[in-house]
């Protein structure tokens, strides 16, 4: 391991001291019919009743935590980034700033401004928003919440894992979406610092896998971002990502995965499980049940990393 990975769940260790008031410290639940399918012990832990429906807040609250609680800043989401963000700096008594695609959807932006914090509408798509919110903060000399690509932001996703470290004797296997690389940076950088024998996989859509191809060529890459239902971890990475090198460093394997796999996933758990996730949130299970043959009698935790879908669209389709 690189001096980054420890010095990454060092961080850690300190942002779930910062953060602890203003989260919920999710629960690691045993599978009802997954694991005694393939004949190995499977164990979701639960982001997806974190507060907001999502990990994302326990990034923003790392970062937001770490600087003066005068300091005035600002993001750009219009997601479970932008969301966890807002309620951290309600509950901190931050002073936020939101900047979001004119084109997002009426009830995101009606959630995040009911937090109180203050709303910026720019640009066509949320790489345009996040360019003016970067503008915005070296301008004004705004603190930026990066939705992954900040040490701080990374650290709090981390404090995971540490909750994984007391809730589990023994982990085998981890299995996490791949976005940006935050969730599994953080999440990898712990684990394999305090339990190197973990194998952490890192699960990738087809239709959207920049983190996939830029570990495979050891430097960022553009890739073709395709729809799909795992839309939360969609999207490219920064040229400057600190995240590429953590996940090269602590990602064992990657799994791809189509939508047809990513549907069943999310079809599973609303039946099997009684749980209804997000796409991303299913990715990681589709990741599982792809090399589960693998993985008999082993130990594995399946990442459930939000919640925040459309029960009233979604339904019709996962049970029809």
């Amino acid at each position: 391991m690189t001096r980054d990975v420890f010095e990454t769940a060092a961080r850690a260790v300190r942002a779930r001291q910062r953060i602890r008031p203003f989260i919920y410290e999710t629960p690691l639940i045993p599978s009802r019919a997954i694991g005694p399918q393939t004949a190995s012990t499977v164990l979701f832990k639960a982001e997806n009743l974190q507060l907001t429906g999502s990990f994302k807040i326990r990034g923003a609250a790392s970062k937001m935590t770490s600087l003066p609680r005068d300091q005035q800043v600002i993001t750009a989401s219009s997601g479970n980034h932008g969301i966890g963000a807002a309620h951290a700096a309600s509950a901190i008594g931050q002073k936020l700033t939101v900047v979001l695609p004119e084109i997002v959807k009426p009830a995101k932006l009606e959630h995040i401004r009911a937090y109180g914090v203050e709303v910026v509408l720019h640009g066509s798509e949320t790489g345009l928003a996040e360019q003016h919110a970067q503008q915005l903060a070296a301008t004004e000399k705004l603190g930026y919440v990066s939705p992954y690509n900040d040490p701080e932001i990374i650290a709090g996703q981390g404090t995971i894992a540490l909750e994984l470290l007391e809730q589990a004797e023994r982990i085998d296997n981890v299995f996490i979406a791949m976005g940006g690389g935050g969730l599994i940076s953080g999440i990898g950088s712990v684990l394999k610092s305090f339990r190197p024998h973990t194998r952490v996989i890192g699960v990738s859509a087809a239709n959207s896998a920049a983190l996939a191809a830029s570990i495979r060529a050891g430097r960022v890459v553009e890739t073709e971002h395709l729809e799909t239902l795992a839309d939360a971890v969609a999207g490219g990475l920064d040229e400057d990502s600190v995240t590429l090198p953590l996940s090269m460093t602590v990602v064992d394997e990657v799994v791809t995965c189509s939508e047809a796999e990513i549907a069943a996933a999310m079809r599973d758990l609303l039946l099997d499980e009684h749980m209804l996730v997000e796409g991303a949130a299913a990715l990681a299970l589709a990741g599982f049940r792809q090399i589960a043959a693998r993985c008999t009698g082993q130990t594995n935790v399946i990442l459930l990393c939000g919640g925040n879908v459309d029960g009233a669209s979604a339904l019709p389709s996962l049970l029809g």
